[in-house]
Order: C-alpha cells, then sequence, then structure tokens
C-alpha cells in the first residue's frame, strides 16, 4: 500500500499479525520449570500473576506493578550485582516495549546469568486491551538480534518449549526468548501490592539477611 505526500511516496508494511496460539496457563510455568533455581523479576499485570500462580508469590520474587518498562533494567541490574544466581526476568511485550531500548544496554554488557521470557499476546492488558505493535508486525525477537543478543528464540509451539526452557536456563551469554500466547486472562492471582514487605523479603531471599 502506498500513501502519497507532496512529492514523496511512502510504502507502508501490512505484515500479517503474527499467531498467539498457545495457552499461558502451561506455557509459562513449562518454560519457567523450577522456579527456585532463579531470583525473579516480572513485569506488571499479566506476567505478575503468572508468576505468582506458579511460585505462590514467593520470597525471590520481585513483581513490578506501575513502573512499566523498568523489569528488563532491574533484571540487569541483579544479574550484575550477583553473578553467582540465574536471574529470570519474565516480562510482557506490552512492558517491554516501553523501554525497548534497555535490549541494546543488556547486549553490550551481556551478562551470561540474565535470562529474558516475554509473554507476548499481542496486547495492552493493562490500558484497555488494545492490540500492541506485535500484533501489527513487530518482531521483538528480531529486535533483540539487531541489539546484539546472541541467544534468542520465539516460541510459537508446543513443541518447542523445551528448547526454549533450556536456553533460558544453560546459556552462557544473556538469552531471549519470546512466548506468542492467546490474548486470554492471565491466572487469577491475589498479588500483594506493599512495595516494602515485597523489598524486605526479596532481600532476605538475596542476602540471607534483612
Amino acid at each position: 500500500m502506498s500513501r502519497q505526500k507532496g512529492s514523496v511516496t511512502r510504502r507502508v508494511a501490512t505484515a500479517a499479525a503474527p499467531g498467539f496460539v498457545l495457552e499461558r496457563s502451561e506455557a509459562v510455568p513449562a518454560l519457567i520449570g523450577r522456579h527456585q533455581d532463579f531470583l525473579l523479576i516480572t513485569g506488571l499485570g499479566g506476567t505478575a500473576c503468572d508468576v505468582g500462580a506458579v511460585t505462590g508469590d514467593a520470597a525471590h520474587v520481585y513483581s513490578l506493578a506501575g513502573a512499566m518498562g523498568a523489569a528488563a533494567m532491574m533484571g540487569l541490574g541483579l544479574a550484575l550485582a550477583r553473578p553467582d544466581k540465574r536471574v529470570l526476568v519474565v516480562t510482557g511485550d506490552g512492558e517491554l516495549l516501553m523501554n525497548i531500548g534497555a535490549l541494546a544496554a543488556i547486549a553490550v554488557i551481556d551478562p551470561p546469568n540474565l535470562a529474558i521470557l516475554c509473554v507476548d499476546n499481542g496486547h495492552y492488558g493493562e490500558t484497555g486491551w488494545q492490540k500492541s505493535h506485535t500484533s501489527l508486525g513487530v518482531d521483538l525477537e528480531k529486535i533483540a538480534v539487531g541489539s546484539g543478543i546472541q541467544a534468542t528464540r520465539t516460541i510459537e509451539e508446543q513443541s518447542a518449549i523445551a528448547d526454549g526452557a533450556k536456553l533460558l536456563r544453560q546459556s552462557n551469554c544473556t538469552s531471549f526468548v519470546v512466548l506468542r500466547v492467546k490474548p486470554t486472562d492471565p491466572p487469577k492471582f491475589k498479588r500483594n501490592l506493599d512495595p516494602a514487605s515485597c523489598r524486605t523479603r526479596f532481600r532476605v531471599a538475596l542476602l540471607g539477611q534483612p
């Protein structure tokens, strides 16, 4: 499709939206596996509920609320502070798109103990369920590759989940996995939204002291 503006003709991409077919309630737990092996940072909204349902809102999980775009960079800081721990960021496409430049910073530093799982349902679940950019042709894995992240996967089929789970756990460089899921509600989970208590318990899990 072309649009005429003055003497310049612009060609507008009409990329078809990718398939979002996996059940998040099944695929997210399968990718995370034994959650105790990680320090976990979650994005706000749906992924916080995903991880809460898997972990029971355990002390080694720090979930965000109202801090759009912060999850990946918090995970980077945590991975650098604790190179002896495996850090897993679980966030959504909408939250990551709010700070997509984080992937460039992460790629340049490339901590080997950092893994990012982006649960991509193609929608902004926190702001009214509008279609996100990934429903309109934006490919987050290609952005990660272009940023310089070397270990990446897009998971669209059940048969690829085992490979994605292995990448999150065993990569010797920063890994980035996009999980495409149906645009359905996340698990219902009542979160602890007291930031002070969440910070204190996470500090205990992190350092073994209050």
